[in-house]
């Protein structure tokens, strides 16, 4: 990718915001790692000169360096100003988007970057938001050849990567996978940063804008390979992980389902039915959520009901959403488990009448997720962008993380910095 003209290989955009502190902190990470071959000049941008310097002297600070306010660069810009915004893009080959709900303030970035020959990796896990990009912008982008590319946090580098992972360690061809997420808590609980809620609390309320966006597309559906995934119930309980478990509401099944029409079509892959899961425990936190959630869709409906969510997180979430985010102690507590159950075909054995005759189960397991896991993912996809183009798809355009990075080292560079995927288990039925 052209970096030689521009003045910063990557920028943060919304630096000053809860997540984009973490981002800021993670780039510094990679800047001084010591496997660098190359500088990596970048910068931070936002609204504020002030709040921006203050998130670069809190990273000094908590990384030892001194003298990194002046090794950064501060570009000033404001989402409702496009100038501003063309501004940044110009001087970036990467912009890494941490400016949420994206479903409002998402799509002048997209097309600022576009029009400026620039890229861009966003950590949104709104699914409306990133179809509707890639309608809108996939062919801009790919005649400029740019790639922006959602979802590249939590939601969804785990799950979109974890399903081609647990395909490509299969010996035959893999045709379902169901993935349970456990996300494991320190002695001072679980916390997150309600710009997550908000994000939900919209996404939700607009569910029908999603089902007329989808239905207008008339997309052909991808063929099923093997017999068809059957659907869990809404509570359910998985044998294999002694838990009970819920559908889980994130972007996870938007993003996969994507990068499986992208594998198929484009790449002529056998595509991979998928079913995402969240496991709860047991039978008191089912009724606990159940009460939460039953809260959650009646108040999720109403423009006032949206309104008093988003204005007492801390009560509708039963304590798991706040202004204030997590503390560090929280952070530091944390941990994420992804477990994936596969099924598929021995290779040579017809996937027509057969009943599947192989299974495998493979995890990705790593630090905190939304404030630590999600900076890392961010920050080693736009690596991936500057240092891996050449297995990236040809053309640019707008991809999910699996589109995008499936021939890439992305899954390597994240096992080390602490994101591990691994096999568990594989046999013959």
């Amino acid at each position: 990718m052209a970096t030689e003209q521009r003045p910063f290989h990557l920028v943060v955009f919304g630096a000053s915001g809860f997540t984009g502190q973490f981002v800021t902190e993670e780039v510094a990470r990679e800047q001084a790692s010591p496997e660098r071959s190359s500088r990596l000049p970048w910068a931070v941008a936002g609204r504020s000169r002030e709040k921006l310097q203050r998130v670069l002297e809190r990273a000094a600070l908590k990384l030892g360096r001194p003298t990194l306010s002046s090794e950064v660069g501060i570009i000033i810009c404001d989402i409702t100003n496009p100038a501003s915004l063309d501004e940044m893009a110009k001087q970036a080959t990467v912009v890494l988007n941490c400016v949420g709900p994206y479903r409002f303030y998402g799509e002048p970035v997209v097309k600022a970057c576009i029009e400026n020959g620039t890229s861009c990796i966003d950590i949104s896990g709104e699914p409306e938001f990133l179809e509707l990009m890639y309608w809108k912008y996939h062919e801009k982008a790919a005649e400029k050849g740019v790639y922006i590319i959602g979802s590249s946090g939590f939601d969804s580098i785990p799950a979109d990567l974890g399903v081609i992972y647990t395909r490509n360690q299969m010996n035959g061809t893999l045709t379902a996978v169901e993935s349970f997420l456990t996300i494991h808590s320190g002695p001072e609980g679980l916390c997150v940063h309600d710009g997550t809620w908000k994000s939900a609390v919209y996404g939700f309320g607009a569910q029908s804008s999603l089902r007329k966006l989808r239905n207008s597309l008339n997309l052909k559906p991808v063929p099923l390979i093997g017999p068809k995934l059957k659907k869990r119930w809404p509570i359910s309980y998985c044998r294999e992980l002694n838990t009970y478990s819920i559908p889980f509401l994130g972007s996870d099944m938007s993003v996969v389902k994507r990068t499986q029409r992208y594998l198929h079509e484009v790449l002529e892959e056998s595509p991979v039915q998928y079913a995402a899961y969240v496991t709860v425990g047991g039978i008191t936190s089912v009724i606990k959520l159940m009460f939460a959630g039953l809260f959650f869709l009646f108040f999720v409906r109403f423009g006032i009901g949206r309104q008093l969510l988003i204005k007492f997180p801390w009560l509708f979430s039963f304590g798991y959403f706040s202004k204030q985010g997590p503390t560090q102690k929280q952070i530091d507590g944390s941990s994420f488990t992804l477990t994936f159950f596969g099924q598929g075909y021995k290779q040579g054995i017809s996937t027509d009448k057969t009943k599947p005759n192989i299974k495998i189960c493979t995890q990705v397991k790593g630090p905190e997720a939304g404030y630590v896991t999600t900076p890392i993912a961010m920050v080693q996809a736009a690596m991936t962008l500057l240092n891996d183009a050449s297995d990236l798809p040809k053309a640019g355009g707008v991809f999910t993380p699996g589109a995008a990075f499936s021939r890439t080292k992305l899954i390597d560079r994240l096992g080390q910095h602490g994101i591990e995927f691994s096999v568990i288990s594989s046999s013959e039925v």
